[in-house]
């Protein structure tokens, strides 16, 4: 009976050593096993019985399966897959980790027997790699489905009714940069993709501040500015008077003596000037060089020191009034203010009136709006006493009736009744003490200087020559 024990124990002993060992042999071969044990996953997907090397193309294409959309006001303009965007699984990265899995799931005996037992729920970051040429290359404007709409400017509009500016508001399109919608698309998908759960569909919608915005906008100051400046005074329109004629200054010719600098609209003193300058040399007509068509048919031209007749632009004081009438934005109608004025004129023809006196013929004749009035023989200036009339044009400086004449060189005067002086102590009057005028007289007894005229001469004259009457004197 004892021996029957003893041989039990020991096969009992027997067959637990050998349990023992196929247990070893087991465990060691499942210890140095390469695949994942049953019902192990990596980010949800059953590995089992695969390597590491099996694992990288499931998660691979998993996570490389992801679409991008950019939408635009919830509609698609552009579809990208990642490889057209240049997003790959880094695979060696990612191989790596899968081998790093295989060895945590028999790091320890206990962790091998609940592995074998149980499996494994593993989670690994499935890394991408970026090429940023491919991204640039793909993601542009000129790749979305819709046509962009351009901008439109903001900018200033006139209205020739009522003479007013304003501002039309710019137009916001839809414009955009390769470089914003770049970064726009890289930033959302770099966002979401790898990590441990595989992305379906990456949906990525633009905004409307990434539009370009209109380079000038309806709060532009300078426009602003501008169209306050031209407002103040796009309203003023000047008439000048020349006579008979007349010459009008408006917007078209004030817009161009508007200036802008340093953030400010004003009116150029020196455009003003310049303005003030040129109707002077058009309309002046004292001092400068004149050609006098004479009753005789003859051209006489008189130098700028011969003629004192005739109009003269007061420069300063038609600029300051000028810009008086631009400022004050309204219509105006006026003479030029005038340093000197003569008695009448139509346009740049000041000589419609006057008294024509030939030295050489000793004869005068009076016109009156370019009508001849009167005319009849004369005696001037004495040749032999060196006292002779003056030459050139000179005005009526006044009328006096009756007149004593008396000679600078005498104490005693003679009675005139019409005396019309026109240059130093020179004038037209009658001379009752003659008997006779023209001819040579004033070669031996001519005057003082003083033009001699018949009563009903000077009297015509007088009588119908208003002060300021042009006397026009050539030899």
């Amino acid at each position: 009976m004892g021996k029957v024990i003893k041989w039990c124990l020991g096969i009992c002993a027997l067959l637990v050593a050998v349990m023992i060992a196929l247990v070893c042999v087991y465990l060691g071969r499942e210890w140095n096993r390469t695949t994942f044990f049953d019902h192990t996953t990596i980010d949800g997907f059953d590995v089992s019985e695969m390597t590491p090397e099996e694992v990288v193309p499931i998660l691979k294409d998993a996570f490389s399966a992801a679409s991008v959309t950019l939408t635009e006001d919830e509609k698609a303009e552009a579809v990208w897959s990642l490889e057209e965007l240049g997003y790959s699984v880094d695979e060696a990265t990612l191989r790596a980790a899968a081998q790093e899995a295989l060895s945590k799931q028999k790091s320890s005996i206990p962790v091998l027997i609940d592995s074998m037992m149980n499996g494994n729920s593993f989670e690994i970051d499935v890394p991408f790699l970026r090429n940023a040429e491919t991204l640039a290359s793909s993601v542009t404007v000129s790749a979305l489905a819709d046509e962009r709409i351009a901008n439109v400017n903001a900018e200033m509009t006139y209205d020739q009714e009522t003479k007013t500016y304003s501002i039309i508001p710019e137009v916001q399109g839809t414009e955009l940069n390769d470089s914003d919608i770049q970064r726009l698309v890289q930033a959302a998908v770099d966002d979401v993709i790898g990590g441990t759960t595989p992305e379906t569909d990456i949906t990525v919608q633009i905004p409307h501040e990434m539009y370009i915005v209109p380079a000038v906008l309806s709060t532009n100051e300078e426009l602003n500015m501008k169209v306050n400046t031209y407002n103040a005074y796009d309203k003023a329109i000047i008439t000048y008077v020349y006579g008979d004629e007349k010459e009008t200054i408006d917007w078209g010719t004030i817009s161009n003596w508007i200036v802008f600098e340093n953030g400010e609209g004003y009116l150029s003193e020196e455009k003003i000037r310049e303005y003030v300058m040129s109707i002077g040399q058009k309309y002046n007509t004292i001092y400068y060089n004149r050609s006098f068509q004479t009753s005789l048919g003859t051209t006489i031209q008189f130098a700028e020191n011969e003629n004192n007749y005739g109009y003269l632009v007061d420069e300063e004081g038609e600029y300051q009034q000028l810009l008086a009438d631009v400022r004050a934005n309204t219509e105006t109608e006026r003479e030029p203010i005038y340093a000197y004025t003569g008695i009448d004129r139509s346009g740049t023809d000041d000589m419609r009136t006057y008294v024509e006196v030939s030295i050489g013929m000793q004869h005068a004749w009076f016109y009156k709006e370019h009508t001849l009035i009167i005319e009849g023989d004369v005696v001037t200036g004495c040749i032999a006493k060196k006292t002779e009339t003056q030459t050139g044009i000179y005005p009526i400086a006044y009328k006096e009736s009756p007149a004593t004449l008396i000679p600078s060189n005498e104490t005693n005067g003679s009675q005139v009744t019409y005396w019309m002086p026109f240059y130093d102590g020179q004038g037209l009057h009658d001379a009752s003490w003659r008997q006779s005028f023209g001819g040579q007289i004033y070669q031996t007894n001519g005057s003082h200087g003083c033009v001699n005229m018949p009563y009903y001469l000077a009297e015509t004259i007088f009588n119908q020559a208003p002060t300021g009457t042009p006397v026009v004197l050539y030899r």
